[in-house]
């Protein structure tokens, strides 16, 4: 019945036994600025030692050298240096319990051998049970001294670092060996999943049934309240990754960003947990409810144990309203993908409060991990188990594997609060510390003093931890080294005279490619840009001024009506109008310049996997810029200006006026003689070389326009539109011929017949006025020749000119360099999205360059990491 607690010394950590190796107090001492402050930080050792030389007096049996101890496992060569001290009495209590547990094994062997001595049955089952409390009560005394040991230990280390934080050492400090490798597994989770090496390195995976307790262990590992908590609802919603290290302060900070949380304040831990909650929610989808995306977070500490655990989703068993249908397959694949890992470390939590039949989690774990050389598993809520379940030996059970179907490394039982969640980290800890000292589990021995707490849980889990880390570590860092060979040799055979540019490098490389080409706007000559946009201009304003300005003007009867006509028409134009189709043409000549620039091919140097990046930036540049909201009010006055001068100064003018005419006329001719030739059909020559016949409404279309024609020989100055009379002369004298038209088609046919004819005139007239430029510096006084059409497209020739002008300087000024500042905010904007990135710069090229670097990435901290934890060793 007395149970075997030979395995006791273990409790004391490996660091206890082994302080002068990694503590060089000689250092510590000369680094501390003086006795007098150093005294006011320490504790009072004088009390420690009288307080131990009590105890020690309180176990001594009487023989000096019974008090004589020797370590296990230990050199007898370091035994010298232990028997000083806190340490010596820790050694010291050690040895007495190991005697009592001798003691206890006489006692039970006298008792079951003894069966024939009946007097003496009941003295000596009281005697086992006397040394059965007494052995209890040393192994809590031994605890107490052993966690006041370390709570001093913890205090003077965060002192030393405390003074190696504020640089008196004047040495460069190096990362911690844990955040070395937790940028391992950061840098990792980025990489490629169709590799699969990033879930080949060690980590703690904490797994569980929703509300079983996860998230409160993994809180007491970190020692601070840093999850949101919710009641009974689910709050995990993407896994968790906490790297846990040493420091000075108690913060914590997320792996993208500089803020640090001070987990001392409460308005920090709840800013924190609010932050957390924040970023599951946006990594989850819309129409999910859990997500595979990793938080990542480091914790640093005084005292904290240092590992990598994973905090996973809570396993459900039925998906309630509210969460999306594939929700308990979205969390086993996430948990299966973490566990399947050979070298994770699954932390299997249990609810001892509720029936083991209902649990979910044991059955994937011992899926995942059948032979349990890589789970520990953790009882939680023991306290209430202890209330609830009927017979107390159904928790041994748990505990001892007996009752899951499944195998473990490690059994564990904690508690973790009484289920308020503003309690503290250290009111947790004092009510566990009391409940397992005052409960029936470990004074019946149903339970052993190492495998309770959390604090001996956070001791096991480090230790596995670091020594799967040591043991796998390297063959990673080998099959990187194969995967970069690999990768290497690929883009030696595939672009064997580029470089390895990564996915940031080619958008650097593009993003000057760019600004080049924007700047190249400005290199444009103002000639060009008023050749341009004179040219555009006119284009976009040609149809108005002939059909809404001259073709009404030349109806009239004499030239003063013509000029006045014209004047009333070219106001109202340049008030409404031509001041915003100016400004559009030349937004739209910024644009097309803007664009040839950016797509024409550079030769040889031209590489076509900046196409898609270099249209995305100038979609988007255009799409910001806008033109000055002031530049349409300064060109009102300055076209308006431009075309009340009628003042034709000399001959060159006058020539380049009538040719500026004579080629706006015979386009419109051009333009009309094909609108006649699609609405009469082909000629009689078309018909007979290339075999083309008329359509029976083409035909009629003919036979009205001949009609037309006749009627125009008739009388050439005809005015523009036809009386009804006219239309019903034409209609009759076609259906004489048995042509059957309408009025309408009658009138659709005389506009192009009528418009034909008008710009045939003004040709011949436009021929006439070569001539008149001395006729209009007398202001056609005592002639028969009148050229006023002439002034107008002078008039408007130099407002073209003048406008040209105006907008060139407005975009050499002003537009160009507003386009400019539009792109660089573009390219920054660009620059800060990774997934703007991915989707524009694309291809084979660029994917095996980032693979590239990433593997090298890897296997250099890898590489450094190892190095580290050689030296540690």
């Amino acid at each position: 019945m007395i149970p075997d607690l030979s395995d006791y010394k273990w409790i004391v950590p490996d660091i206890v036994w082994e302080i002068d190796e990694y503590v060089d107090f000689e250092k510590i001492r000369k680094a501390l600025p003086n006795s007098e402050d150093l005294a006011k930080l320490a504790p009072d050792f004088d009390k420690i030692v009288e307080s131990l030389s009590l105890l020690k007096d309180f176990f001594t049996t009487g023989s000096s050298g019974e008090t004589a101890f020797r370590a296990t496992d230990r050199g007898s060569e370091s035994d010298k240096h232990y028997r000083k001290g806190l340490l010596g009495e820790l050694i010291l209590l050690q040895q007495q319990i190991q005697e009592h547990e001798e003691e206890a094994r006489r006692a039970a062997g006298q008792y079951s051998t003894s069966y024939a001595q009946q007097k003496r049955k009941v003295s000596d089952k009281e005697k086992i049970d006397q040394l059965q409390e007494e052995l209890l009560h040393t192994q809590l005394k031994y605890q107490r001294i052993l966690e006041r040991l370390e709570k001093e230990n913890k205090e003077l280390r965060k002192l030393v670092l405390q003074k190696d934080d504020k640089g008196i050492h004047h040495r460069k400090l190096k990362k911690s060996l844990i955040d070395m490798y937790s940028e391992v597994l950061d840098v990792l989770s980025d990489y490629d999943a169709s590799y699969n090496t990033q879930d080949h390195l060690p980590r703690v995976v904490v797994v569980g049934d929703q509300s079983a307790g996860k998230t409160s262990v993994l809180e007491m590992i970190a020692q601070a309240r840093i999850f949101p908590r919710g009641s009974g609802e689910m709050m995990t919603r993407s896994p968790v990754k906490v790297t846990l290290s040493e420091g000075p302060h108690h913060v914590a900070l997320f792996k993208d960003s500089s803020r640090e949380f001070d987990l001392t304040k409460e308005e920090d831990l709840a800013a924190l947990r609010h932050e957390i909650e924040l970023r599951m929610r946006k990594n989850v989808k819309e129409g999910c409810t859990v997500s595979p995306e990793t938080i990542s977070l480091n914790v640093k500490g005084p005292g904290l144990q240092r590992m990598v655990l994973v905090d996973l989703p809570g396993v459900i068993n039925t998906v309630t309203s509210g969460m999306a249908p594939d929700t308990k397959e979205t969390i086993f694949s996430i948990s299966k993908a973490y566990m399947q890992n050979p070298n994770a470390i699954i932390l299997c939590i249990q609810d001892g409060s509720v029936d083991a039949e209902r649990s979910i989690v044991t059955d994937l774990v011992s899926q995942m991990d059948p032979h349990g050389k890589r789970t520990i598993f953790v009882l939680t809520k023991v306290d209430l188990a202890e209330k609830n379940v009927a017979s107390p030996s159904r928790i041994q059970q748990i505990i001892e594997g007996k009752l899951f179907p499944m195998k473990a490394l490690g059994y564990f039982a904690v508690v973790t609060g009484k289920g308020n969640s503003s309690e503290s980290i250290e009111a947790i800890r004092e009510y566990e510390e009391e409940f397992f000292e005052n409960s029936k589990l470990l004074k019946t021995s149903m339970l052993k003093a190492h495998q309770v707490t959390t604090r001996n849980l956070s001791l096991a889990v480090s230790d596995c931890f670091w020594k799967m880390v040591r043991e796998s570590v390297e063959q990673q860092a080998d099959s990187f080294k194969a995967t970069r060979f690999n990768l290497e040799t690929e883009w030696k055979n595939n672009y064997p005279r580029l470089r390895e540019l990564d996915r940031n490098e080619l958008f650097e490389k593009a993003k000057n490619e760019i600004l080049d080409e924007v700047i190249s706007l400005s290199q444009v000559t103002p000639k060009h840009w008023e050749e341009i946009l004179q040219q555009s201009l006119w284009e976009r304003v040609s149809t108005h001024v002939i059909e809404n300005i001259y073709l009404p003007a030349a109806q009239t009867m004499n030239s003063g009506t013509f000029n006045t006509t014209v004047d009333i028409k070219l106001k109202q134009w340049t008030d409404k109008q031509l001041p915003n189709k100016a400004v559009e043409v030349a937004w739209e000549t910024l644009q097309e310049e803007f664009s040839r620039f950016m797509t024409e091919p550079k030769g040889k140097e031209h590489d076509d996997i900046f196409d898609k990046l270099k249209e995305a930036v100038k979609e988007e540049s255009i799409k910001r810029h806008k033109w000055n909201d002031f530049a349409e009010d300064s060109l009102r006055v300055i076209q308006h200006n431009a075309l009340e001068d009628r003042s034709i100064s000399d001959k060159q003018q006058w020539d380049a006026a009538i040719y500026f005419m004579e080629e706006a006329l015979q386009a419109r001719l051009k333009d009309t003689e094909n609108a006649i030739e699609n609405m009469v059909g082909p000629d009689w020559k078309k018909r007979w070389l290339y075999w083309k016949n008329r359509t029976q409404e083409q035909c009629v279309h003919n036979e009205t326009k001949n009609e037309l024609e006749k009627m125009l020989k008739c009388n050439e100055e005809h005015p523009a539109y036809l009386a009804s009379d006219e239309i019903t002369t034409v209609r009759k004298n076609l259906e004489s011929r048995g042509v059957e038209v309408d009025p309408s088609l009658i009138k659709d046919t005389w506009h192009q017949v009528y418009r034909r004819h008008f710009l045939r005139t003004a040709l011949n007239h436009c021929n006439l006025c070569r001539r008149g430029f001395y006729y209009y510096q007398r202001h056609f006084v005592d002639s028969e020749l009148e050229c006023n059409d002439v002034v107008l497209f002078w008039r408007i020739q130099r407002m073209l000119a003048i406008t040209a002008n105006t907008l060139r300087q407005q975009l050499t000024n002003t537009e160009v360099r507003r386009l400019e500042k539009n792109v660089k905010e573009v390219l920054e904007d660009f620059a800060e999205d990774s997934e703007k990135k991915v989707k524009l710069l694309t291809g084979k090229r660029v994917q095996l360059a980032e693979d590239l670097k990433k593997v090298r990435e890897i296997q250099e901290k890898l590489d450094a990491f190892i190095e580290a934890l050689h030296q540690e060793k």
